[in-house]
């Protein structure tokens, strides 16, 4: 009995770094996530940030108590559900760019600090024309840390165009 083959036209359910940086054009120090999984389709995803000492944002953030600044894991939140967003797209999504439009009810509740393994889910909670509203939640050690709704918008233009 033969194996069924592999639909290679569904998107990738995950994400390593080098997939992340295909779907993002953002770069060091400002690529937030360093990893996704457990992507479906435009609907959720976790996204993982590794959070070490050697941030940039750390030596003034703060001196002798360093804290990952809250607009960083909000920043990050954006970036995992832009980044599911455009592999959920496909070919339509290659190199667009995704602006955040706005960010509402945002809750910070536990400091994120050097070692911790942060995990950002994105839930969709609609998506109208090239607009998607999100929800997103922070989390350290099955903790919710921060959490918010956001929106964002796919530019119409594809990047170098």
């Amino acid at each position: 009995m033969s194996q069924p083959e592999a639909d290679n036209s569904a998107p990738p359910t995950s994400a390593d770094i080098q997939r992340v940086m295909e779907l993002l054009p953002h770069r060091y120090p400002m690529l937030m996530i360093d990893r996704i999984t457990d992507m479906r389709s435009d609907e959720f995803a976790i996204g993982i940030k590794a959070v070490s000492n050697n941030e940039p944002f750390f030596t003034g953030h703060f001196p002798g108590y360093p804290v990952m600044p809250g607009v960083l894991i909000v920043e990050a939140m954006a970036q995992t559900a832009g980044a599911l967003v455009i592999n959920s797209l496909g070919a339509q999504g290659s190199n667009r760019l995704v602006y955040f439009m706005t960010v509402d009810n945002c809750r910070f509740r536990k400091p994120v600090v050097p070692g911790d393994m942060l995990e950002i889910h994105v839930t969709k909670l609609r998506n109208r024309a090239n607009v998607w509203r999100y929800h997103g939640e922070g989390k350290v050690n099955g903790k919710t840390v921060a959490e918010c709704d956001f929106s964002a918008m796919i530019a119409g233009q594809a990047l170098g165009s």
